[in-house]
């Protein structure tokens, strides 16, 4: 029998998938949360085979919460309506074994769940080509800079600590928001985090 926790915040969402996967004679959900929080103490707890995550939770998100259980024996799914490369990349680094997406059918979830549990990791398609399409267009000074301005630096702290001028500094930031197509420096930072490209 394949144990199960579902962690998902929207309680109709988290009732339904529970009822689904109940109805697999394989299956069985011994854990339902309503939060990432809850999701690694029912996990500690139970100690299933897999722990089903949505992304966006309160109180802890899915993804710290898939890097809380990494190497603890409990593989993890992603379950999101969120096909952002920012967020698959972290799924990836935090070692979770599957990242679906809402929209799949549900039959499709099942047999997902009965492959990760050969040993399999099964990810979106949708997902796998936006990771090999979306290069990172800026420079690796250009990235050092933005790094800096995320880490809340003003202008004269970037220049110098890369020992460089003021209007230099400048120069770089209005590069940035050119080649990523952005307003300012917090839609650089947003999307830059989306898509993964912070170390």
């Amino acid at each position: 029998m394949i144990r199960i926790v579902i962690a998902e915040d929207q309680r109709m969402m988290l009732g339904a998938l529970g009822s689904l996967l109940n109805l697999e004679e394989d299956m069985e959900v011994v854990g339902k949360a309503n939060n990432g929080k809850e999701a690694v103490t029912l996990v500690k707890h139970h100690q299933p085979d897999i722990c089903i995550m949505d992304i966006e939770m309160p109180e802890k998100s899915g993804l710290e919460a898939a890097e809380e259980l990494k190497g603890f024996g409990c593989k993890v799914i992603i379950l999101t309506t969120f096909a952002r490369s920012g967020y698959f990349q972290r799924a990836l680094q935090a070692g979770v074994s599957g990242y679906l997406l809402k929209d799949s059918p549900s039959e499709e979830l099942a047999s997902s769940i009965r492959m990760v549990m050969d040993g399999r990791r099964i990810y979106a398609p949708e997902l796998m080509d936006d990771v090999y399409s979306e290069e990172n267009p800026l420079t690796e000074r250009e990235k050092a800079v933005l790094e800096l301005v995320a880490d809340g630096k003003n202008t004269k702290e970037i220049a110098d600590e890369l020992k460089i001028k003021t209007g230099t500094v400048r120069n770089y930031i209005s590069q940035i928001l050119d080649k990523l197509e952005v307003k300012n420096r917090i839609e650089a930072i947003t999307q830059s985090k989306e898509k993964g490209w912070f170390k």
